[in-house]
């Protein structure tokens, strides 16, 4: 049974997704990146491996998201693709005639503008937290209310107050002024959620072409106040697709399937042995010109694997074909 993997490592969490050769989803899992990448993708990894059927083999891995080099060296990854690609082909895998894709993250969010099965544009923001899920996340915690229970609770608001949602701080101070005024903490949680939404649509949406059919994806569409304050703002039906969280990763799987057909390539899939590794990653500055880059290491048993991050592909040739200048 030919199977095919698919890692999505952002900054808050982490999604694996194995899919079958009719690209049907098997399993797949949703970890908290915590700061600590490499381990939680061996943790999962090791999920992955006691989930899977025992007739199968992976075929094919492959990477995205913030850290989808590193976890590509790591895994022996045949494929590394950006998140926009990743999310646009899963998204129309599940609804083929996608014309706008809202994504919102952790600590990121984005917009994908899709005509005719073609990304025509795109917008992201990865600078402001107000645009993210961890607004929602960081204003839930002052609440003393759970992020699972967000939603529901925001969704029996009978009067929702403004809140100023274009900075953290300022929607924090806003937040508490409007408890101390006597306001319900429904009423506060739905007024969060539409700050938020005036805020991705002022921001990561500007000036975007947002067309129906619209898709809501990444770990904010759980939340079914986001949902209705989209639908509010838009005056259109939102759709949140199946397994909206892990779509990055399902999208992997599927760019990694079609190439693997297309080329017959044997996969460089390290094995599962990887999540038992020791690796080591440091950092140096290059003094190879003015622009004094950081370059990421990534070593294992003292051999260097891979260096990244430089603005050339100085140190990205080779992993040990430079000495340190």
């Amino acid at each position: 049974m030919k199977t095919y993997l698919g890692i999505d490592v952002g900054s808050v969490t982490t999604k694996l997704a194995l899919l079958d050769q009719d690209n049907q989803l098997i399993t797949a899992n949703y970890l908290h990146t915590q700061g600590k990448p490499i381990a939680v993708i061996q943790e999962g990894l090791k999920q992955i491996e006691r989930q899977m059927p025992p007739n199968a083999e992976i075929c094919g891995v492959a990477t995205t998201g913030s850290a989808r080099y590193l976890a590509g060296v790591i895994m022996g990854a045949d494929l590394v693709k950006n998140e926009i690609t990743t999310q646009a082909i899963a998204t129309m895998h599940y609804i083929p005639n996608v014309r706008t894709v809202i994504e919102i993250g952790g600590q990121d969010s984005k917009i994908i503008i899709i005509r005719d099965g073609i990304v025509t544009d795109f917008g992201m923001n990865t600078v402001c937290a107000a645009g993210t899920g961890s607004f929602l996340d960081h204003q839930a915690s002052r609440l003393n209310v759970g992020i699972e229970e967000f939603g529901q609770r925001a969704l029996k608001s009978k009067m929702p107050v403004r809140i100023a949602g274009r900075c953290t701080v300022f929607a924090e101070s806003d937040m508490i002024h409007k408890q101390q005024m006597g306001h319900q903490t429904e009423d506060i949680l739905y007024g969060l959620c539409q700050a938020l939404a005036r805020n991705y649509l002022n921001n990561v949406a500007l000036g975007k072409e947002i067309q129906p059919p619209v898709v809501f994806q990444g770990g904010v569409a759980f939340n079914q106040g986001m949902v209705k304050a989209l639908e509010e703002n838009l005056n259109t039906q939102i759709i949140v697709p199946p397994h909206h969280e892990v779509l990055g990763a399902i999208g992997a799987a599927l760019l990694v399937h079609e190439e693997t057909d297309i080329n017959g390539n044997k996969t460089q899939f390290r094995g599962f042995s990887t999540s038992e590794a020791k690796y080591h990653t440091s950092a140096f500055e290059c003094k190879a010109c003015p622009n004094q880059c950081e370059i990421i290491q990534l070593s294992l048993n003292g051999k260097v694997l891979a260096r990244w991050g430089g603005r050339c592909d100085l140190w990205e040739r080779t992993a040990t074909s430079h000495k340190d200048l």
